[in-house]
């Protein structure tokens, strides 16, 4: 017994769990977050212990016989507890109410644990037992109770698991639901799993030999079952945490046209801190739209409103939309503002505008940044002004653009 099957999927969760701690040690106090690596520690140390060769082990060491009967099952009890804490906290709901239910799912599991304790510290189980003890002992007095109450703290937890990840899978769309739905696969794998120790139990009450479903059967349904589970855990949270980096990527990406046009009256290369090109991508995104503002305030005093309404006005006779053409007029203003800070060189505009002490003229509410890059590319209304920005500002633009 070389307890391959055990220590495969036992080094599978450990390195699942290497993978989610580098996040778990940025964001200790996510409650969820803590609930998968709990889950996967849980599942690597009953996959381990549960091994025949540490069961030996374990048996030795402590001078015990049998003490990783009840070592097993206090593991496989946190486990269900951690798994139906994570649904809880994943799905979400009104923080006290999460608490609570939390709470009572650790305080019930809790008391099964020192249940299981108390039962085989009452019991009887001098013959060492590495694969078939839940059989062997069926009928042994405290064991028994042990026995059937670790099965039925498991069963309880497999049902409302299927239940909650089932009911919820309906409600929800995307990797969510694909993750629910496997997770539901792997609980499936579980409840048969204890469907064949319960069989293999009642069987030897009856007077009857099925130790081979406890033996041989159940490990290999319970391996594939946690498993696919852990696959389910994990698989939203991971797509959830790409796409957002994917879209921060595109976000980035998008906003290139409108940050190299800013970039000649920007403050970027006077800027002594430069974040690197490894940081996280959202603290590029946030970067890059710094340097975007930057640039447009010192172009305020150069922004001409009388452009913006122009460029709306031929952006909406195109056909575009009102947020689209707003964003039209934004991009035309500033490209024109860019080539007039460019033609003054000695910043006259700026010093008449400081001495009069007059607000710089700026379009009224939020700008949509990305949309205004796409224009500055792609626009035909922001290329009209760039081009009658470089012959007469403003003189025959409308008539481009009309």
């Amino acid at each position: 017994m070389d307890g391959s099957s055990y220590y495969i999927p036992a080094a599978a969760m450990g390195l699942a769990l290497t993978v989610k701690a580098p996040a778990l040690s940025r964001s200790w106090r996510d409650p969820l977050l803590r609930s998968v690596c709990a889950l996967l520690s849980l599942a690597g140390l009953v996959f381990f212990f549960a091994a025949p060769p540490t069961i030996a082990e374990v048996n030795d060491i402590t001078g015990i016989g049998n003490v990783s009967a009840p070592l097993v099952y206090c593991l496989l009890s946190a486990f269900s507890a951690s798994c139906l804490v994570l649904v809880v906290n994943w799905r979400g709901g009104p923080p006290e109410e999460t608490r609570r239910t939390t709470r009572r799912i650790i305080a019930g599991y809790g008391v099964v644990v020192a249940a299981l304790i108390m039962l085989f510290t009452l019991g009887h189980a001098p013959v060492e037992r590495l694969v078939d003890f839940d059989t062997y002992y069926a009928r042994t007095p405290y064991m028994r109770e042990m026995i059937v109450l670790y099965l039925a703290a498991l069963t309880v937890a497999g049902v409302a698991m299927n239940f909650m990840c089932g009911r919820w899978a309906l409600q929800v769309r995307g990797w969510l639901r694909a993750g629910l739905l496997i997770i539901v696969i792997g609980y499936l794998f579980n409840l048969a799993y204890l469907t064949t120790k319960f069989t293999a139990v009642i069987a030897r009450w009856n007077g009857h030999d099925l130790d081979y479903l406890s033996s041989d059967a159940a490990p290999v349904l319970a391996s594939v079952g946690a498993q696919v589970s852990a696959v389910g855990f994990c698989l939203p949270l991971a797509c959830r945490r790409v796409g957002d980096s994917w879209t921060s990527w595109s976000t980035y990406r998008r906003l290139g046209p409108l940050w190299h046009e800013l970039r000649p009256v920007s403050c970027v290369a006077d800027r002594g801190v430069r974040i690197s090109w490894w940081s996280p991508v959202e603290l590029q995104v946030t970067q890059r739209e710094s340097d975007i503002h930057d640039g447009m305030l010192s172009l305020y005093p150069y922004f001409d409103p009388a452009v913006r309404s122009r460029a709306y006005a031929a952006a909406v006779a195109a056909g575009s939309s009102p947020a689209r053409a707003g964003a039209e007029a934004d991009a035309a203003m500033v490209a024109v503002a860019v080539r007039a800070r460019a033609a003054d060189p000695e910043g006259r505009v700026i010093s008449s505008a400081a001495a009069d002490d007059a607000p710089a003229a700026s379009p009224e509410g939020p700008r949509d940044l990305v949309r205004m890059s796409i224009a500055l590319r792609h626009s035909p209304v922001v290329a009209a002004a760039r081009e009658s920005a470089g012959t007469r500002p403003g003189s025959d633009f409308h008539e481009r653009t009309r």
